[in-house]
Order: C-alpha cells, then sequence, then structure tokens
C-alpha cells in the first residue's frame, strides 16, 4: 500500500512540472499527414490494422518489410471501404509491432483516408512485444518517451500520435508490468490529453485498469475498453456505461452474429452512446507470403448495418456509432 502511495505521488509530482490540460476542448487532432479538425473526422472505424509484425521486440526491424509492397496490396482496400464513406481510420499497430507512421502518411494521402497513429506499449502475450527497458523504467520514464512522441513526433519522422495504445494480460491482480504501463498511460493523458485504448478483453481485467486510472485523476471518459466483445456478462456493459467507459466491440472483420446480441442489448439498453465498433481487420503479415490473406474493412456495411436494419437499427443508431461516438472518444483536452 505505501509503495502504491509514493508512485502516485511520484507520479503527480511529475505531472505538476508539465503543463497539464485545462478543461477546455481542442477542436483539432492528430493524424499522420497533419492535424485536422475533430469535426472533420467524419464516418470512422477506430480499430483498424495496416501492417503487424508478430515476430517479438527482440527481432522487430523494418528491414523485415517493404514498403512498397505493402501499399500495394493495402491500399485497394482502403478505396473499397472508402467508398462505404469511410473518411477516417485509427490503425491500432503499436510500437515494436511494425507501428510504420511513414506507411501510414503515404497510404493515407494515395487513398484519402484520414488515419491516426498511436503512441504506447503492447504488454498481452506475456509481454513478447516489449522491449527490455520497460522492465526497468519507471511509469513516469516510459510516460516521457510517450510525451516526447506527442510533442515532436515519432522515430524522427514529426508524424505525432492521436491516441494512446496500450495492452494489459487477463490477471486479477494485473502483473506490476501491466500496471505500469496503465500508469504511464494515465501519465501521459493528463499531459497530452489523448485517449487511452488498451486492448484488454473482459470487464474483470477492465475495471482494474479504470481504477488506476481513476486513482491518477483521469476520468473513465478517456478509457476504451478494447475487445470488449470478449466479454460474457451483457450487465458488465452497462455498468461501464454508466461509468463513462468505452466499450469497444472490434472484431467485425472476423465474425458477425456476436455482435448482432451485443449491438441489440445495447439500443436496448439506452447505453448505444458508449459504444464503438470497428473491424480489427487488415493484418498484412510480413512473414507470410504476400501479406498473407488480408482481412478487408466492409463487414460493417456489407453484412452487419442489412442485419442489424431489419430489427430494428436506423440511420441515427449508425451515426452514433460511427461518427459522433469516435468523435467524441477521441477529443482532447487541453
Amino acid at each position: 500500500m505505501l509503495k502504491s502511495l509514493i508512485s502516485i505521488l511520484i507520479s503527480l509530482i511529475f505531472i505538476s512540472c508539465q503543463n497539464p490540460p485545462s478543461d477546455s476542448i481542442d477542436d483539432t487532432i492528430n493524424t499522420v499527414t497533419g492535424p485536422i479538425l475533430i469535426d472533420s473526422m467524419g464516418l470512422t472505424l477506430i480499430h483498424e490494422h495496416m501492417l503487424v509484425d508478430f515476430i517479438g521486440a527482440d527481432s522487430i526491424s523494418s528491414d523485415r518489410w517493404n514498403r512498397d509492397s505493402v501499399e500495394k496490396k493495402v491500399l485497394p482496400y482502403l478505396l473499397e471501404v472508402k467508398k462505404h464513406g469511410v473518411r477516417t481510420i485509427l490503425d491500432c499497430t503499436p510500437s515494436y509491432l511494425a507501428k510504420d507512421p511513414l506507411l501510414l502518411k503515404s497510404l493515407s494521402e494515395k487513398s484519402g483516408i484520414q488515419i491516426l497513429t498511436n503512441t504506447g506499449f503492447y504488454g498481452a502475450v506475456g509481454g513478447k512485444y516489449l522491449p527490455d527497458f520497460v522492465q526497468t523504467e519507471t511509469a513516469e520514464q516510459l510516460a516521457e518517451r510517450w510525451i516526447a512522441e506527442f510533442e515532436n513526433g515519432i522515430e524522427g519522422t514529426g508524424i505525432k500520435p492521436g491516441f494512446i495504445k496500450i495492452s494489459v494480460n487477463e490477471a486479477d491482480p494485473l502483473s506490476a508490468i501491466d500496471q505500469k504501463l496503465v500508469r504511464a498511460a494515465a501519465i501521459t493523458h493528463l499531459n497530452t490529453g489523448l485517449t487511452i485504448a488498451s486492448h484488454t478483453g473482459t470487464w474483470n481485467t477492465a475495471i482494474q485498469e479504470v481504477r488506476i486510472l481513476q486513482e491518477m485523476g483521469v476520468e473513465p471518459s478517456e478509457f476504451v475498453w478494447v475487445h470488449a466483445q470478449n466479454e460474457p456478462d451483457f450487465a458488465n456493459y452497462q455498468t461501464a456505461a454508466e461509468m463513462g467507459v468505452w466499450i469497444s466491440l472490434d472484431g467485425i472483420g472476423w465474425a458477425i452474429d456476436p455482435y448482432v446480441e451485443r449491438l441489440l442489448f445495447a439500443k436496448e439498453k439506452g447505453i448505444l452512446g458508449n459504444i464503438l465498433i470497428s473491424h480489427d481487420a487488415g493484418w498484412y503479415d510480413p512473414a507470410k507470403a504476400g501479406g498473407g490473406d488480408f482481412q478487408p474493412f466492409t463487414n460493417i456495411f456489407e453484412k452487419l448495418i442489412p442485419i442489424l436494419n431489419e430489427k430494428g437499427f436506423r440511420d441515427e443508431d449508425w451515426n452514433q456509432l460511427l461518427i459522433e461516438n469516435p468523435k467524441k472518444g477521441i477529443q482532447l483536452f487541453n
């Protein structure tokens, strides 16, 4: 308990030395081609991947893929989803998993789709995608790295992140490393205003993250519960929504039926205002010939919408899920 209190005190001292946000809402957000007005985001997919390399943090290198080859494969899929009205995509590939801001910038310029990238580290899969220094650095030191990316750009590219992406392992309690990642995300948020999206799973794990964030002075409404489709108890969606948490149902590129019942529940209970949806699709994998089987970004439009429209969904519901909610969830407070 004492160590926890000391950690929080150190974090607060660190925060006080920065330029903490005020309560005013900034009207811009960083994309890979520069800042845009939040109101210009339009129809938005909040969780997709252009490129992912699963080799691990100890072996990852940009030499493992060719940008031209990736672009040649991915660009037609972006042009395809653009026909459905998509204007913005959040690329959720984190550092040490083949996050490539320059690739994303080129894809954005050639497709006309606004793309956001992220800062943060991915702790799931037992830390396979964490660099060694995460073990020894403090939450404050990790946050300094992420804040520097927000202020100066990622890896010398000048491209700035539009949100924080972390991940944790399913555990109760969370491991010390995962708790550190959450605290680092909290410090980064408090100094940048960036929304925190965490690859999680069940509410039992997500609520632990929310509690840590609250201890650090971060509102639950600044937290996106990623992969909430893995939660078996729908009642926990209501609990999360009442707290203000964003509930991300984001595997629609791989299945439809589980999302139909979850979204019908959310509409019935009046919590669509806290729901985000996306495909978690794409996935050019440099370890596979030709990048492997690239999953399209179209299931929402071609499969999910027709099914739910037959069950009572209306245009205003899709406007809420695909335009209004992403815009509200990504807003910066500075």
